[in-house]
């Protein structure tokens, strides 16, 4: 098995459409929850989270000589992410699958999915790996 992050992103105008639609919050977090609880039943999921609103977090931007924190919104952000589930699957392929499930229907809504890479796959003989390992191990994660 291995581990893939599905990351929920939208765009500022599907954003403000989603906030203009008038959508049912509860039933928006029952279409959700069913979801989730599929993934759950499955065995797949491992993880799970939704974020703040982009304009109540930050950015630290790192090209300066000096990082620079910027209050959001970010005025030029084309998307946003909102949220991810980490699934524990055999393949990119089944990942695929879980994500045409989510119910994330509508113009300027996507998923992104991304391959978690295991500790396995960096240098044993490494000193931070091996703090990283020995951290992992103390913390149940491996």
């Amino acid at each position: 098995m291995a581990k893939y992050m599905l990351i929920m992103r939208s765009t500022d105008e599907a954003e403000a459409a989603f906030a203009e639609s008038g959508t049912d919050f509860e039933e928006m977090l029952a279409t959700m929850g069913r979801f989730n609880n599929e993934l759950i039943e499955a065995g797949v999921l491992v993880a799970m989270d939704g974020l703040e609103e982009a304009d109540k977090g930050v950015v630290v931007d790192y090209s300066g000589d000096e990082p620079t924190v910027t209050d959001g919104p970010y005025g030029e952000t084309k998307e946003l992410f909102n949220g991810f589930w980490i699934l524990d699957v055999p393949t990119i392929d089944d990942a695929v699958a879980w994500a045409k499930k989510a119910p994330l229907a509508g113009p300027g809504m996507k998923s992104e999915i991304r391959r978690i890479p295991t500790i396995d796959e960096f240098p044993a003989d490494n000193e931070w790996i091996q703090a990283e390992r020995a951290w992992r191990e103390r913390t149940g994660q491996l």
